[in-house]
């Protein structure tokens, strides 16, 4: 599994101080990026399997374009350092996406988004893909209060090129506010194969997200593989320090 598709399954507010949903979590929630505001974050992520181990660092772009429009640029540098070969580094696959609410929880009684995804080739195969993918999912959330939300759904990538194949995701998380500033998750998501003769993937994960203050925050994952952990990463993790204002 790529960690680099994964982890982009992501990207981002509560009332009160300002804790975000989607990332760290492989799962998306629907909420949109404030309206003129913006939210970016310097992340990492990777996976570390049998193989050896991969990811990306970069920055993650997030503009409130309407109140219920987020676009989003993703610029990562791929890495991968296999096992038995030496260590690549390159430009990763490059993102665009628009996450638009089309339904709203005061009114539904739940928030649902579509947030379609692009991914331009990367600057080498060692470290991502080198064809554009397109990533079309559905999300879904709620809140409970002040201190309880859920959120999740999934959809299916057009990832044809080389030895990849189409694919589809889905996941669920639900998050509780221990603290006024701290907030502690869980999730469950899945993946079916990406490549000819992969086999599918399913992450049972763990996410904290801390606010600094009401603009700096700190966000952080891990999540081991409990289905086909030989075939693909034994785990995924992710770090992030965000910027919102």
């Amino acid at each position: 599994m790529r960690p680099q598709i994964v982890a982009f399954v992501c990207a981002f507010s509560f009332a009160g101080a300002p804790v975000l949903a989607g990332p760290p979590y492989l799962s998306d929630d629907p909420e949109p990026t404030d309206f003129e505001h913006y939210e970016i974050y310097a992340f990492a992520n990777g996976g570390v399997g049998d193989n050896g181990s991969g990811g990306e660092a970069g920055l993650d772009f997030n503009y409130g374009a309407t109140p219920d429009l987020q676009l989003t640029a993703v610029l990562p540098v791929g890495y991968a350092r296999p096992n038995g070969a030496p260590a690549a580094t390159h430009l990763g696959n490059i993102e665009f996406a628009a996450k638009y609410r089309v339904l709203h929880q005061s009114e539904m009684g739940w928030d649902v988004s579509v947030f379609p995804r692009l991914f331009l080739p990367a600057g080498s195969s060692q470290v991502g893909e080198r064809h554009v993918s397109f990533l079309l999912p559905v999300w879904f959330g709620k809140d409970w209060g002040e201190k309880w939300s859920t959120f999740g759904g999934g959809g299916c990538v057009l990832n044809q090129g080389g030895d990849s194949r189409n694919f589809c995701l889905a996941g669920w998380a639900i998050t509780y506010a221990l603290l006024p500033e701290l907030e502690l998750g869980a999730e469950v998501f899945h993946q079916t194969a990406d490549v000819k003769g992969g086999r599918a993937a399913t992450i049972i994960g763990g996410g904290v997200k801390y606010d600094l203050s009401d603009n700096y925050h700190l966000l952080g994952y891990i999540g081991p593989t409990v289905q086909n952990a030989a075939e693909n990463n034994r785990y995924t993790w992710y770090a992030s320090a965000l910027i919102t204002f």
